[in-house]
């Protein structure tokens, strides 16, 4: 057997030894619950879900399950919002140029694709600018600012970007060039010198919702545009779409308002969609689907990203603010392809970082995880990242080079403060930043050792046994006689699901396979099931477990397991089913 196979194989056995530990969420108050169920006509299992939303009352229940438009945010509770307002009123009224400026990830390429439509309606004098991922790197750059100059451009509007972007807003200041700033990231000590700084973070902005995503702040800047210039806010509303992949994208929680966008946008993607997302529903195969946050996560964001990974961000706005089918067609075939690509690099990359890993004997033993190649593509370098979080359960970083410096991107795992830990090795770094679980960084080489080690001294003393350990977090057990077709319908209504309002994880315990059980998937690697619980003999339910292929032996042989899952639908031959996705499987004492 070659030996990296043999790596590979011994790799994937220590993945799937890692015993997952199973975390009972603290249940609702049992009083509140159980007057909730009555007031509803609702299960107490699904009352006791809504208290551990912190749903507690009839009319607070109405708002979860009815979301509505008129319950958004006043736009003018942000602070600096009428600053922005009357910037941008005076840049139309004077014919200005202006351009809309946004990072190349999804979040950044919705954002632009949102103000430019919406803004394009009332000035002809308006352009968009995606940085290059290689030249320019994240965020505002010295080109942009030195191109939009020389096209005359006299306000700029920052997309998902530019909070701490103070010295490139003076270089812009110098050259009588005005920024508006709309970002959703923590800001540094200091507020860029912009006219207007638009950031729920902000500690000096008191916005009921702080955890907008970047395309959500720049909704409402367009939103506080239209209740000062009395325009219809249905005008707005037709953007909706972008915004909810925005969100979704970006794993910002989907409580609050962003449930409210959330749920509106995922009717509009489903409904009406902006013809270039269209285009990459067709391409997803998600045209005959009802399309949730999980479809964008995982088959649409990946496209409009691949753009920015493999060639141009640029390329994912002009796919998104196309108002043609046959350019929404051709353009989104070029993403596809980009994608296709994207995945074949990543995939390579994968294997040579775990190659790297299996080799370094250190590496086995410390609490992070730091690679690097010159020669890996600086598009992918994330993704690579979150692979190797999801072999080994530690924080990654993934590096390379570009334009003489190293630079990458970084994961963490659940509890543990990514940020912080490379904030602390900040006087390394030429640029850092990011969220508490995704960040980015560039160093100069003569101090990558250096990085290296004080990072892993961070990480070392400040993770905890208990971060390391993969957990499940389960919201309460279950009995199958629950999961009726009322129970799944007003499930279904929980949703969008995303983060803070993730999809309900149940615990069964003690039930069996009806001996229909079988091994599924190209390779064997999955489990189809047809489970019984005890008290239940007569009836089974269906189930399908992903890459757990070790339990068949135990389940054949009729011995009782437990097993922790998620409700839902599955399609087959046009007919939906309850099925149960299993997420974890622990067996039970074997029956002799």
């Amino acid at each position: 057997m070659p030996d990296f196979i043999e790596k590979l194989l011994t790799l994937y056995n220590y993945i799937f030894s890692l015993e997952k530990k199973w975390n009972i969420k603290k249940q609702g108050d049992p009083i509140t619950a159980r007057r909730l169920a009555a007031d509803l006509g609702i299960d107490n299992t699904l009352a006791n879900l809504l208290v551990q939303r912190n749903v507690h009352s009839f009319d607070e229940a109405k708002h979860f399950f009815r979301p509505s438009l008129e319950n958004l945010h006043d736009p003018f509770l942000m602070t600096d919002m009428q600053k922005a307002v009357d910037r941008i009123g005076k840049a139309i009224e004077k014919h200005e140029k202006i351009m809309v400026y946004g990072d190349y990830d999804v979040d950044g390429t919705t954002a632009v694709a949102l103000v430019y439509s919406f803004l394009k309606q009332f000035t002809s004098h308006i352009s968009y600018y995606i940085p290059d991922r290689y030249d320019e790197g994240y965020g505002i750059s010295y080109q942009g600012i030195d191109y939009a100059k020389k096209q005359g451009i006299s306000l700029i509007i920052a997309l998902d970007c530019g909070i701490k972007a103070n010295d490139k807003i003076d270089y812009a200041n110098d050259r009588s060039i005005d920024f508006i700033i709309c970002d959703h990231h923590l800001p540094g000590e200091m507020l860029p010198n912009a006219v207007a700084v638009l950031d729920p973070k902000r500690s000096d902005c008191s916005y009921p919702f702080d955890d907008l995503s970047g395309c959500g702040v720049g909704f409402k800047f367009m939103q506080g545009y239209c209740q000062h210039h009395q325009i219809p806010l249905e005008q707005l509303y037709t953007l909706l779409d972008l915004v909810a992949v925005s969100i979704s994208a970006d794993l910002v929680s989907i409580i609050g308002e962003n449930r409210i966008l959330t749920h509106y946008g995922l009717k509009r993607l489903n409904e009406s969609p902006q013809r270039g997302l269209q285009s990459i529903i067709k391409l997803a195969g998600l045209e005959k689907h009802h399309i949730t946050v999980d479809d964008v996560v995982f088959r649409i964001a990946p496209r409009i990203n691949a753009a920015g990974r493999m060639e141009s961000g640029k390329a994912a706005v002009d796919l998104l603010i196309a108002k043609n089918d046959e350019l929404a067609i051709k353009i989104g075939n070029t993403i596809n392809s980009h994608n296709d690509d994207r995945k074949h690099v990543d995939r390579e990359i994968t294997k040579e970082a775990l190659n790297m890993i299996a080799k370094d004997e250190m590496l086995k033993t410390h609490k992070s995880i730091v690679v690097y190649n010159p020669n890996w593509h600086k598009g992918v370098v994330g993704i690579v990242a979150s692979r190797l979080v999801e072999s080994y359960f530690r924080p990654a970083i993934v590096l390379t080079e570009s334009n003489g410096f190293i630079t990458g991107s970084a994961r963490s795992i659940p509890g543990f403060d990514l940020y912080l830990a490379i904030e602390s090795c900040s006087h390394l770094l030429e640029t850092f930043g990011g969220h508490m679980y995704a960040a980015g960084l560039t160093l100069r080489e003569e101090n990558f050792e250096e990085f290296c080690m004080l990072f892993e001294n961070y990480v070392s003393k400040n993770i905890t046994d208990q971060m390391l350990t993969p957990q499940i977090d389960v919201d309460t057990f279950l009995d199958f006689k629950q999961i009726t077709p009322k129970f799944f319908r007003i499930l279904k209504q929980f949703q969008p699901f995303g983060p803070s309002n993730m999809s309900p994880v149940f615990l069964t315990e003690d039930v069996y396979d009806n001996g229909n059980g079988r091994l599924v998937g190209s390779d064997d690697g999955h489990l189809k099931l047809e489970l019984i619980q005890e008290e239940e003999p007569y009836r089974h339910i269906s189930a399908i477990a992903f890459s757990q292929p070790e339990h068949f032996a135990h389940m054949q042989a009729g011995n009782p397991i437990d097993v922790c899952y998620s409700v839902s639908e599955n399609y087959y031959r046009g007919i939906a089913n309850i099925q149960l996705r299993i997420k974890d499987i622990k067996p039970r004492d074997v029956i002799v």
